[in-house]
């Protein structure tokens, strides 16, 4: 078996990608399914279609629930990342910290619908 990708539903294509961009994914190709709804599929440099981006018609608001956990994506440089993330309008919910002692640095941000995005560094530091 293999992990293909992680769905789940926007409310504006425009903004959801340019969001997911902003964090090194590709927009890679779309999919209508009839006149319901458009999938949008993204995937990192160098691996497969990850994120898979549902755009339904007419909705304009979903609830996140309480199942919701997070996606998480491995950085080079949790600091870098993050400057460049923020002249874009994106901001951490908090400063990078670590959960155990010698462990990765981590924070969240949020994507426009308010989906959490863990970002792991692979710096060491």
């Amino acid at each position: 078996m293999e992990l293909l990708h992680t769905c789940y539903r926007i409310t504006d294509i425009d903004r959801s990608v340019a969001f997911y961009e902003a964090l090194g994914f590709e927009d890679r190709r779309r999919m209508p399914i009839r006149e319901e709804a458009i999938n949008v599929f993204m995937g990192l440099p160098g691996d497969e279609d990850r994120l898979e981006l549902t755009y339904n018609f007419g909705v304009d608001s979903y609830d996140i629930g309480t199942g919701y956990g997070h996606i998480a994506v491995s950085v080079d440089d949790i600091d870098e990342t993050l400057a460049r993330l923020k002249e874009q309008g994106i901001e951490p919910e908090r400063e990078p910290y670590r959960v155990r002692e010698g462990g990765s640095r981590i924070c969240f941000v949020r994507d426009p619908d308010g989906y959490r995005i863990e970002l792991i560094d692979r710096s060491g530091r």
